[in-house]
């Protein structure tokens, strides 16, 4: 399956950014977020925990599509082969990163801002990246100035991105989906008020359906 196949085929384009502090959390943070709607995870490697929830989630939940985020070196990409990823984020791009990359059958979404950033990916053959950080680059009109001269690359755009501003990602024909962390607070997350991120997490699909389908209309 390719980047663009697997978010084109979420039935809800947002995809919560999640950093695990406590393992116990994994299990029950993931099974909110899915219960209310959510068909994707990213699972940060910002902590040394995020392997390990990786592999937990997968196995509570096999067919839901779970990530690695905030890769950034070969062997982070392999740890999160091994540890049953589905696919691999990460906030920017290395010779490296392209080259185990295109090794692996997993999707990829190599970081990329700039239009020099978008041109090296598109030539090593990824036409599908995360836009990070997605507000302090532009935001949605950054996003919209790089459709011209990159009709075929789709993004989905990380950092900054909340439900006042979600539309005016997901409007854009070249936004597959977006990246956000207002699903899973950390205070929240602290007091396992985990009714609570499923609500947030239910608020945000239907946003998103309504989104979508005044883009259809």
């Amino acid at each position: 399956m390719t980047s663009e196949s697997l978010l084109s085929e979420l039935s809800c384009p947002v995809i919560p950014v999640v950093v695990i502090e406590d393992i116990e959390h994994a299990v029950p943070l993931a099974e909110a977020l899915f219960s209310g709607g959510i068909s994707a995870l990213e699972i940060t490697l910002r902590t040394g925990l995020g392997l390990d929830a990786i592999s937990r989630i997968k196995a509570e939940f096999p067919e839901r599509p779970v990530g690695a985020g905030t890769v950034c070196s070969p062997e982070q990409f392999d740890a999160a082969v091994r540890a049953g990823a589905d696919f691999i984020v990460s906030p920017g791009a290395t010779s490296a990163l392209f080259s185990i990359a295109s090794e692996s059958a997993l999707p990829f979404l190599p970081g990329a801002v700039t239009a020099s950033e978008v041109m090296r990916a598109v030539d090593q053959g990824f036409t599908t990246l995360k836009f990070f950080p997605a507000e302090t680059s532009g935001g949605a009109a950054a996003l919209r100035a790089l459709a011209g001269p990159f009709p075929s690359v789709r993004f989905m755009p990380t950092g900054g991105i909340t439900p006042d501003n979600l539309g005016a990602y997901l409007r854009l024909d070249n936004v597959l989906a977006a990246g956000g962390s207002w699903l899973t607070p950390r205070a929240l997350c602290v007091a396992k008020q985990w009714n609570q991120i499923q609500q947030l997490a239910s608020d945000t699909a239907e946003l998103s359906r309504a989104l979508q389908s005044e883009v259809s209309d």
